[in-house]
């Protein structure tokens, strides 16, 4: 049988990027407290070298961030609204907006971003909080 791309080889469930369109997009932001958005594009060489450090990232920060994936050529409204002129290009919302364009696709460089923004306490709205080990 063959394993759906939720699922690594040993069968666990994967946190994978959420798909954003033009008409999720303000619901995902009301939804969620912190949102990490790509815009991307299928034909883009540099958005496909990004894609595993995007995925990484919805991995290590589930229950933190929403990390979603917006195609700009799909999805022109929402890019226009925010002036994404190259790609790709990730941006970090925090409670509806805008804080952040992220120039550095290096996964510390993001990561460094989203620490500097989020507290220890937030998590998003669909995630159980965590538990840390004592």
């Amino acid at each position: 049988m063959k394993k759906s791309k939720a699922e690594t080889e040993e069968g666990k469930k994967r946190y994978s990027p959420v798909h954003v369109t033009d008409a999720s997009f303000n619901s995902i932001l009301k939804k969620n407290p912190a949102v990490l958005i790509d815009f991307w594009a299928d034909w883009c060489g540099p958005c496909r070298a990004l894609a595993p450090t995007i995925e990484r990232l919805a991995e290590d920060y589930r229950g933190k961030v929403l990390v979603g994936k917006l195609d700009v050529d799909k999805n022109p409204r929402t890019a226009d609204r925010f002036k994404v002129s190259c790609i790709p290009t990730l941006i970090l919302f925090k409670n509806g907006k805008k804080v952040e364009i992220i120039d550095d696709d290096s996964k510390r460089g993001i990561e460094t971003v989203l620490k500097k923004h989020l507290d220890d306490s937030q998590t998003i709205a669909q995630s159980p909080k965590r538990r840390d080990k004592k």
